[in-house]
């Protein structure tokens, strides 16, 4: 962890700088980086398109805006643009594309610019890759993850004023994605050139990166880079208004008898402040529902720095997190539509150090395991998860 760090009541660190150095930089592109205003949708492949949609619209409640034969666009109630959410059937279930608005057409420009002068392979499309979007640019990033940058778009009804269509469980936003990378420093370094600015992250003692968020927009992040085999999706996550609407959808879930697709919570995080639920989609692609975080627009918005052995780290009630969890991700597909390779990560595995067989966890730093309660005790061990 750095040196210039507060330490705070809550048992984190804070800092004005991510205290996030690489040995293995990507090199930083002498053209300007496009002025990314938000994440704003994210395509993804399943093998069975009436399978994803019943879930996606009629346990989750998000909106259609079109669909074919092949396709399903969907949005949220706050939307105004086409889509934040892509199904397009497939043969192999994984990300397509992790989609971004810039603010002018004129980005493009320079998201094309900025790319090519890394080598990466880029396309253009002047009539976009999905419908209702416009002007596209889809590039392989150093990090093997497809992203897309647009601007034009189709406006759609914002339905944020119908409140005779919203469900207990409405959500209203998309909010960020989660990528699962080998080397987390060189990937933060790489999107810090890109324009974002990290808001918290997981170290330990000996300065070992786990995981970072990252943002455009005033939240906690766009998207979050977590450490592990990759490149691969961690999740994609829509917004609600408060933490009663995420308890309604795991009621509506139980009474549909569909509680399987619960992967972990509900429950509030300590990254971020945020209450979550983790669910798994019918290909297995996770999606988080995520409400009540904080602003972070300010130039000196303090980065919040958590001791990967804080069992409150990922669950601020200090339950323990499934290994699914942080072993499981979606593969994410090249330009061609083929999938990624997978490289595996060499630096030490978050669930190694805190719930493998020689891991450890504390509610108080300077505890050891066996001053925790009999009732905790293994709780964070693979083998004493039931």
């Amino acid at each position: 962890m750095t040196n210039d760090k507060t330490l705070t009541s809550s048992g984190f660190y804070v800092s004005q700088e991510a205290p996030i150095q690489t040995d293995n930089p990507v090199p930083t592109p002498q053209a300007a980086p496009p002025d990314i205003l938000r994440c704003a949708y994210i395509e993804l492949v399943v093998t069975d398109l009436k399978r994803s949609r019943d879930f996606y619209v009629d346990a989750l409640g998000l909106i259609v805006t079109e669909e074919d034969e092949e396709t399903v666009y969907l949005r949220t109630f706050e939307e105004f643009i086409h889509h934040n959410l892509v199904l397009r059937q497939g043969p192999v279930a994984a990300v397509a594309a992790f989609s971004y608005r810039v603010r002018t057409p004129e980005d493009l420009d320079q998201a094309v610019a900025f790319y090519t002068e890394l080598g990466c392979r880029v396309e253009r499309r002047a009539d976009g890759f999905t419908k209702g979007i416009g002007d596209s640019v889809r590039v392989e990033d150093p990090l093997g993850f497809p992203y897309e940058f647009f601007h034009e778009v189709e406006h759609v009804e914002r339905l944020a004023w119908r409140y005779d269509l919203y469900t207990p469980g409405a959500l209203v936003r998309l909010d960020h994605f989660n990528q699962v990378t080998p080397d987390v420093p060189r990937a933060t370094k790489f999107m810090q050139d890109l324009g974002f600015r990290v808001t918290e992250d997981i170290q330990d003692e000996a300065g070992t990166v786990y995981a970072a968020w990252m943002r455009r927009k005033p939240t906690v992040h766009d998207t979050a880079m977590t450490g592990g085999d990759g490149p691969r999706m961690h999740h994609v996550a829509f917004a609600t208004h408060e933490k009663h609407n995420i308890l309604s959808i795991c009621d509506k879930l139980g009474a549909l008898r569909i509680s399987d697709h619960i992967e972990r919570g509900p429950g509030r995080h300590g990254v971020s402040n945020a209450f979550y639920l983790y669910l798994r989609d019918p290909d297995g692609h996770r999606v988080e529902i995520y409400t009540q975080d904080y602003y972070t627009g300010d130039p000196d918005n303090p980065v919040v720095t958590w001791d990967v052995h804080d069992n409150q780290r990922r669950d601020w009630w200090g339950n323990p997190v499934v290994p699914s969890w942080y072993t499981e991700a979606s593969l994410v597909l090249d330009l061609d539509g083929k999938p990624k390779p997978v490289v595996a990560r060499t630096d030490s595995s978050e669930m190694a150090v805190t719930i493998g067989a020689d891991g450890f966890s504390y509610t108080r730093q300077g505890d050891d395991a066996g001053e925790l309660p009999s009732w905790k005790q293994g709780e964070y061990k693979l083998g004493h998860q039931l």
